[in-house]
């Protein structure tokens, strides 16, 4: 994921563009993180002040959604694994706690060298054939350690 530093005045184009389309405020979070890497705090004044809400109410937005990255860039990889109820039968809580000791970090941490960060997903839609996991976009299945370590 591109990481541009902050620069406000690209930020408040971005927010501009978005703040008369019905529905912008998501748009506009998904372009502000495409740009920077990620959606820093002072972005969030400025959604709240173009989309004429709280920043309470901009940041609730952000921080619902998994995808948004608060604050920081993720690594230069992400690693979602599934966490919903069929991949946790067939083992993923294992192999989650197996990821987090190999990685050095828990759920939304990024390693020491920024290489990856690890991200809980509820659900990719890979319930047959889990435990699955998302990396960089692209979904593997069932997952076991040996596996999971070759992609690492």
């Amino acid at each position: 994921m591109p990481s541009a530093p902050f620069d406000p005045h690209e930020c408040r184009n971005i927010v501009s563009r978005f703040a008369e389309v019905k529905g912008g405020l998501l748009p506009a979070l998904h372009e502000i993180q495409a740009t920077f890497g990620h959606v820093p705090r002072a972005a969030i004044a400025l959604l709240a002040k173009g989309f004429n809400i709280t920043e309470a109410e901009t940041f609730g937005v952000a921080s619902f959604y998994h995808d948004f990255r608060l604050d920081r860039p993720p690594g230069r990889h992400v690693l979602k694994l599934c966490r919903a109820e069929a991949c946790q039968a067939v083992g993923a809580d294992a192999l989650a706690a197996h990821v987090k000791q190999k990685l050095g970090v828990d759920w939304g941490g990024t390693t020491a060298d920024g290489e990856w960060t690890l991200q809980a997903v509820f659900c990719l839609g890979l319930c047959a054939c889990g435990p699955s996991a998302m990396i960089d976009g692209a979904v593997h299945a069932r997952l076991d350690a040996g596996a999971v370590e070759k992609l690492l």
